[in-house]
């Protein structure tokens, strides 16, 4: 067939249906029934037969289409898909819609899947208070090192010194984003590192002296406030997860056999499934807690309803009513608690950690092992419930690693 010239293109009549007159090397003209003209270009790629468009006729010319054309061939040529290329390019063009902080900010915010909902609400509400009402509006690009420090400044003032160093390292995730998304070309807080005023690192308060650890089971253990709140207590101490974890504790995630609580990636803190073994005393406080709230989704319901689940508050409260100061001992303190006798007892320090779900910094490798030690960690967790039957009764204290060591678990 013969090429395309001016003449034919103007001679070329619409008809009822679409149809296409080929010029050279896959370009064609597209003449549709309403009259308009369009350039495609018809090509294969990896066997399979694609189609793009090139633009419009008259607005690009037959010169103008055979050039546009032989800039696709060279991208075949060189082994890549020119649909791929039109398309990446339509996501550049929509990302680069909006280059204000605010807008690059919650687009990446969207985009971090492993999030658990407690620190995507922290991070929204961080950068909504002390960063969008200063910079939200501004052009990304054109935000300052100055600016930024004064913007850090601000929580920085009012003693907030962890406030002002996370908004940093969100702030700088922020940047980084914009500059992989070709809005940005640097990151102005890489220049205040060691402006702001140090964090000094205050551990939870908690209790590991082993006959102090006693009493407080023995206190838990005598506790005369709701049912609810004691089955807390209790399993705070024989689980020792983070409390966010516990009071969100939902009755489907338990085991048929009751032997485990999985824990989904989504409410962890590094987004990865975390394994609980339930030893046979949780198992116990389970069973009694179920007729009052197994009916429902949460293993702790809120007072004020059972579509929530019970308030962040409560384990510290019941602490305060027991007569333990914020500073001898919280919710959080357990974790630290079981750690560090553990630790004590001689327990490998890998099943700790994992038990602890202190995971490594790469997810995927994190997203397999979360099974890692599985066996030795069932019983390592019924070791330590067994423990705090002990440390509860008040009687000798026997090294819980030796009878592992007797079951074959070291």
């Amino acid at each position: 067939m013969a090429a395309l010239t001016d003449t034919k293109i103007r001679s070329l009549k619409p008809r009822p249906k679409l149809y296409r007159v080929a010029d050279m090397e896959g370009l064609c003209l597209e003449v549709r029934p309403t009259g308009a003209r369009a350039w495609r270009y018809r090509y294969r790629f990896l066997g399979k037969a694609n189609m793009l468009h090139l633009g419009d006729y008259p607005a690009m010319s037959l010169q103008e289409a055979r050039r546009e054309r032989d800039r696709q061939r060279d991208l075949l040529a060189r082994g890549v898909d020119p649909a791929d290329v039109r398309r990446q390019a339509k996501v550049l063009a929509q990302v680069a819609a909006d280059d204000s902080f605010e807008g690059v900010a919650r687009e990446w915010m969207s985009k971090q899947g492993k999030w658990s909902d407690a620190t995507r609400s922290k991070v929204v509400w961080m950068l909504e208070t002390y960063a969008f009402p200063w910079i939200g509006k501004r052009p990304i690009g054109s935000i300052t090192t100055p600016e930024m420090l004064l913007l850090l400044r601000r929580p920085e003032s009012l003693g907030k010194l962890e406030t002002a160093q996370r908004l940093k390292q969100s702030s700088g995730q922020v940047f980084r984003y914009a500059i992989g998304t070709g809005r940005a070309d640097r990151d102005p807080t890489a220049d205040l590192r060691g402006v702001l005023t140090t964090v000094h690192v205050q551990h939870h308060a908690s209790i590991t002296h082993k006959p102090s650890v006693g009493q407080l089971m023995r206190d838990i253990e005598a506790f005369t406030g709701q049912l609810v709140t004691r089955c807390g207590l209790q399993l705070s101490a024989l689980v020792f997860v983070r409390p966010g974890e516990l009071r969100q504790w939902e009755w489907s995630e338990i085991s048929e056999d009751g032997s485990e609580w999985r824990i989904p990636g989504e409410k962890m803190k590094m987004g990865v499934t975390h394994i609980v073994p339930l030893s046979r005393q949780a198992q116990a406080v389970l069973d009694e807690l179920r007729p009052l709230t197994g009916r429902g989704r949460y293993v702790f319901p809120s007072l004020r309803g059972p579509s929530r689940p019970m308030s962040e508050n409560t384990i510290n409260a019941a602490l305060r009513r027991m007569g333990y100061a914020s500073n001898q001992m919280t919710a959080h303190g357990f974790r630290s608690m079981a750690s560090t006798i553990l630790n004590e007892e001689g327990f490998n320090g890998d099943w700790i950690e994992r038990q602890l779900a202190h995971c490594e910094k790469d997810g995927v490798r994190a997203a397999y092992n979360y099974a890692q030690h599985l066996p030795e960690r069932r019983k390592m967790m019924q070791a330590w419930a067994d423990l705090l039957d002990r440390l509860r009764r008040g009687g000798e204290v026997v090294d819980i690693t030796r009878r592992a060591a007797d079951r074959g678990t070291r």
